[in-house]
Order: structure tokens, then C-alpha cells, then sequence
């Protein structure tokens, strides 16, 4: 999500904004540099050797092209510092460490129990990062930031977790003073499916697109929304709850949000499974109802099928207001592609206008359990990483 600058005012040019041209490939040399900024060459090289000494850029020699000397190649150093991200869910989790470009340098498993609070994973979490950087022969002086993944509504500008019943004991917690006892970097906190959908709108491979619906499809149900490239989290990062719009026709059930008949509580997992126990299919988790379907079994193929017609009644209503060029579906569901598209498509294509559906495009997630933590890093790189950031770091 990096943003283009096109030419500054050399007065107003700090490193911080050498850095983003250098980044965003719009400069590779120090020529370039000068004719973007309107710098002077002097200046060009003061304000990189500010970068240089603080670790983020990197200059090499380039290749010949008509003879003389080669030109210097100017290089973001996404070594320079570590990033940590951790995407939490009630079932599992990931903790990872990633460079300031994202990549993920270690990634760990785990199944700290959330409902506990935060007392119970976030010192999982501080001793996973801890064992990842020293396996990586890194120390914790490097780390630049934290970005963590709530599964649950949180008001991304305070950090804190909504009050919803399964998130209770973090309702209201900062995490940002919890992590600053080992780490003491700025820690961003966002709901697990946005930063998912910044994992696949950055790094999934979906083409050049900006505009897409991201939709977790598991024990609950979420979508997470780009648009014109920005993730959409709304005036109190409710956006994306597509999991309690309500559907027809079910039967009354009520919703842990309060409602009844939400498209979580008809269509997400615990319903799905005790729908199978009705027919004769006693399943202990999502996983083994995709083996089964995957496999062929009639009654789990008509359970996911439904639950994708469900889920296409709600997308519908966000096809024909954004727009998307593309829908992910991620979540344990999704890995029973096949079977879950065809009712989302059926539902989609036949409620949605022509227009709107005209090159939508509904694909499964291509980073999986990775999605969260690649999006976690993204979040946390445009935070500091910004030229005011960078300047900030710089004259620390």
C-alpha cells in the first residue's frame, strides 16, 4: 500500500521522504533522487547518509549500460529491522517475525486459549517472538514494531478489543503497555480479518487489483474490505461484520451479537456441525466436515453448498454497493472450495447486477494460515515507515 508521491518541494523533503521514493522504486539513483525532490546533489547525499547510518538503505554498484562508470543502485534494506506480527483466533494462532518488507522470517503455531484474556497469550506471545529472534540470531534491539489480528470488532485508533461476549476479558485492554514490557516499539492492534485481507490484497497474488472482498469463513464469519487500494474500517472499525447480516428463513436462532438469525449463526461453523450430528455425522471440528466433503460424502457437500448460497446472500448486498474485481474466501471452510464456491456463485451471480458481476472474479484464499501475519507486517511497515516515522527514528 505504499503511496506515490510524485515530484516534492525540495523544502519540504526530509529523508523520511527519500526513503518512500526509494521504497516505491520511483528513485534508484542518486540522479533520480534530485530530479524527484529538486534537490541539490549535496543534499541528496546528506539526507542519505542519514539513512544509510540508521540501517535502511543500502547502495551497490549497478550494471553498465553505454560504457564509463557504473551507477550506484540505491536499495531499501528490509534487513534493517524486524517486525513482529501475530494473528490470534479462538482456535489457533500464529506468531511470526517478518522483515520491514514483510516477508516472514519464522513463523509458530499455537493454541493459547483467548478466552483466558490477554494474561494468559500474551506471554505466549512475547516467548514465541523471543525464541523466533534468537533462532534467527537477531537481537530485540532490532525490532521496529508489533501488529496483532483480534478475532473480534476492535476500534483500530485506541487499540482496544469491542465488548463482545467471547472477547470479554479483552474488552477495553491496551496490549500496547503489555508488549512495551519486552518490546518497547509501537504495537498496532486491528480485527484478524482485516489484517487478512491486507495479507492477500498485498501479497496473495490476485492480480492488480484494489478493490476486493476478503471473507473468513470458520467457526465465525467476517469480511474484510479494500477499496481503491485502502483497507475500509469504518468510523469505529466495524466495518466488514458481514457475519451479522441477517438471512431469510433461520429459524429464529440467536446470534451471540444479540440478533437472531445472523449469517454467522445460520451458516457458520457450530451450526454447520451440529446440522451434521442431525444426519448422522458426529464431527469434532470444521476440519473433518471439509475431509468429508472433499471426499464426497452427500450430506457434507449439501451442508458446505448451503452455507456458500448463505453466504452469497449476504456478499451480494456488498457486490452491488463496492464493486469488488475480486472475492477471497479464507477460513477452514474455504479449503472445501470447490463445493462452497458453486453456492457462492450461484447466489451472487444471479442477485448482483450485470455490471457489477461483469469480471468479478470469486477465488480461494492463496496464503492460508500466512494471511494474517503478512497482513499484521503490512499494517505495522506503513505505520513506521512513513517519512514522519522515519524522521522521528532518524533523530532519536
Amino acid at each position: 500500500m505504499a503511496r506515490t508521491l510524485g515530484r516534492l518541494s525540495s523544502t519540504a523533503t526530509t529523508s523520511g521522504h527519500i526513503l518512500e521514493l526509494i521504497r516505491t522504486g520511483e528513485a534508484t539513483n542518486r540522479s533520480e533522487l534530485s530530479r524527484a525532490t529538486g534537490l541539490s546533489r549535496p543534499s541528496v547525499a546528506l539526507r542519505l547518509a542519514e539513512l544509510m547510518e540508521g540501517g535502511l538503505v543500502t547502495e551497490g554498484v549497478g550494471t553498465v549500460s553505454s560504457g564509463g562508470r557504473p551507477p550506484s543502485v540505491l536499495e531499501f534494506n528490509a534487513a534493517g529491522g524486524l517486525v513482529l506480527a501475530a494473528a490470534l483466533g479462538m482456535a489457533r494462532s500464529q506468531a511470526a517475525v517478518c522483515d520491514l518488507n514483510g516477508e516472514v522470517l519464522a513463523r509458530t503455531p499455537g493454541s493459547p486459549d483467548m478466552s483466558l484474556g490477554p494474561d494468559a497469550t500474551v506471554p505466549w506471545l512475547l516467548d514465541t517472538w523471543s525464541e523466533q529472534i534468537r533462532s534467527l540470531g537477531r537481537d530485540p534491539a532490532d525490532v521496529r514494531g508489533a501488529g496483532i489480528g483480534l478475532p473480534g470488532t476492535v476500534e483500530f485508533h485506541t487499540g482496544r478489543a469491542d465488548d463482545r461476549p467471547f472477547l470479554g476479558k479483552w474488552a477495553g485492554v491496551a496490549l500496547a503497555p503489555l508488549i512495551a514490557e519486552r518490546f518497547p516499539v509501537p504495537v498496532l492492534v486491528d480485527n484478524d480479518v482485516n489484517v487478512m485481507a491486507l495479507g492477500e490484497h498485498l501479497a496473495g497474488g490476485h492480480g492488480q487489483t484494489d478493490d476486493m472482498v476478503f471473507v473468513k469463513i470458520s467457526t465465525g464469519i467476517g469480511a474484510g474490505l479494500i477499496s481503491g487500494g485502502r483497507l475500509l474500517r469504518g468510523a469505529l472499525g466495524a466495518a466488514g461484520e458481514i457475519g451479522h447480516v441477517p438471512v431469510r428463513d433461520g429459524d429464529g436462532l440467536p446470534c451471540r451479537c444479540g440478533n437472531t438469525d445472523c449469517l454467522e449463526t445460520v451458516a457458520g461453523g457450530p451450526r454447520l456441525l451440529a446440522l451434521a450430528a442431525e444426519q448422522g455425522r458426529e464431527l469434532s471440528d470444521l476440519k473433518e466436515l471439509v475431509s468429508l466433503t472433499v471426499s464426497g460424502d452427500p450430506v457434507a457437500v449439501t451442508l458446505v453448498r448451503e452455507a456458500g448460497r448463505r453466504l452469497g446472500e449476504a456478499l451480494a448486498g456488498a457486490v452491488n454497493l463496492l464493486n469488488p474485481d475480486v472475492i477471497v474466501l479464507g477460513g477452514d471452510l474455504s479449503e472445501a472450495y470447490d463445493h462452497l464456491v458453486a453456492g457462492v456463485r450461484e447466489v451472487v451471480f444471479q442477485q448482483c447486477t450485470a455490471l457489477a458481476t461483469r469480471r468479478l472474479r470469486v477465488v480461494a484464499s492463496t496464503l492460508w494460515d500466512e494471511a494474517g501475519v503478512r497482513g499484521c507486517a503490512a499494517m505495522v511497515t506503513e505505520e513506521i515507515l512513513s517519512p514522519e516515522a522515519v524522521n522521528k527514528l532518524l533523530a532519536g
